[in-house]
This record gives structure tokens, sequence and C-alpha cells, in this order.
């Protein structure tokens, strides 16, 4: 009985983690993520410009300069009439990317350098982009190119171009 208890003491130390971590695995991921970046084994979202065309499947993203920010559409086909379209702006702060769309349906995206990620959950407004039970929640697209001229020619379904630019931008 007495042996017993000392594996769970000794199982439950390995686990609790280093006194120098807390037991927090994301200050360690964080300290490999920042030494792969230094060693160049990894790119540096912080040095990478979001600007371009993102897809997966039939999924697409298009980022676009503007002046202070970023100009962004979004299209997700499903096919049988489910899908989303929309055209909004962005901030970008290190691996953040702050979408605002219409009707309140803004959020804060992950942008790695090669990828962008939305949040599975995301504001009511949201809805309002898509058609039938599509959703943009959860939407992952990764770098097709980095040209502002096929980012500028994405349409969606109906034809209207989601990353248009106005004559000042």
């Amino acid at each position: 009985m007495r042996r017993a208890g000392l594996l769970v003491l000794f199982a439950l130390a390995g686990c609790s983690g280093d006194a120098q971590s807390g037991g927090k695995h994301s200050s360690r991921s964080s300290d490999l993520e920042s030494a792969a970046i230094e060693r160049g084994v990894i790119r540096d979202p912080g040095d990478t410009d979001p600007v371009g065309l993102y897809a997966r499947d039939t999924n697409r993203l298009c980022v676009l300069p503007a002046k202070r920010e970023y100009r962004v559409g979004v299209f997700v086909d499903y096919g049988e009439a489910l899908t989303c379209s929309g055209s909004g702006t962005a901030q970008r702060d290190g691996e953040a990317l702050h979408l605002a769309f219409a009707n309140g349906c803004k959020f804060e995206a992950r942008f790695d350098g090669q990828h962008v990620r939305f949040p599975g959950a995301l504001p009511d407004g949201c809805a309002s982009l898509c058609r039938g039970r599509a959703s943009l929640a959860g939407l992952e697209v990764g770098r097709l190119s980095g040209s502002k001229s096929e980012a500028s020619a994405l349409r969606d379904a109906r034809g209207r171009l989601l990353c248009e630019t106005g004559a000042d931008d």
C-alpha cells in the first residue's frame, strides 16, 4: 500500500512541470517557437505581410492593403446554396487579425505567416453573411498567393468582387 502511494506521488510530480516554468506548457512552447524563429526553422509571423489570396478546398480569403488597415473578403461555398461571403476590414496586431464585417461581425483571427484561422465561435452578426446552415466559424485557409492582383480578383458566387480597393488605397 505504501509503495502504491509513493508511485502516485512520483507520477503527480512528473505531471506538474518544473519549478522554473511554473508548470505552464505555453511558456515552454513559446520559448521553443522563439528558438525556431531565431534559427530560421520557421518564419516569424510578425515579419510576414498578410496580403494575398488564401484558400482551402472551396473556401477563399483575400487580404489587400488599404490606408491604415487591410481590406478583406471571404467566400465559403459548401454547395447546395450553403455559402458565406462578405467584405470588411482588418487590423493587424502581431499574430492577431482583428476582422470587421457588416452587422457587428467582429472577431479576432490568427495569422501565423502562412495560414489564417477563424475562431470556432463567432458573434451572432456573422450569421448574416451566410445562407442556409453555412458558417464562417472555424474557417482555416492557407496562403495560395502573395499577389495583390490575384487577391483583388476574388469573387463570390454572385460575381461580386470581395477585395475591391478604392482609388485612394
